[in-house]
């Protein structure tokens, strides 16, 4: 899959909350940092954790920004899709089940 074919932007909410509350911005954006840089997971194997965790709030706008991440960092819609699989016996069909439908609206146009 292409960079090119997934659009790298972050949610409009997101870059919302990023510019009224500029503070609070650089506090969150540091502290994904230093997470990332706590330990040995490397972008793409992060990225795939972070959207299991997603799917798990039912977070549908997280769920398209660490997709989007996690292609971005090298892992293939089917690795996308097994982390989602993944964890159906911890949250249950219906929530993989969404998650697999925003997924899908992500990449309708590259499967």
């Amino acid at each position: 899959m292409s960079d090119k074919n997934i659009k790298n932007t972050p949610p409009n909410n997101y870059e919302n909350i990023q510019k009224r509350f500029e503070e609070y911005g650089e506090a969150l954006n540091g502290l994904g940092i230093a997470v990332k840089q706590s330990g040995p997971l490397d972008e793409k194997t992060s990225q795939l954790v972070q959207l299991a965790a997603s799917a798990a709030i039912r977070s549908e706008g997280a769920v398209h920004s660490h997709a989007k991440r996690a292609l971005k960092a090298g892992a293939s819609p089917e690795e996308v899709y097994q982390s989602l699989l993944l964890i159906t016996s911890t949250i249950g069909f219906p929530n993989v089940a969404a998650a697999v439908s925003w997924v899908d609206d992500l990449l309708e146009d590259f499967l």
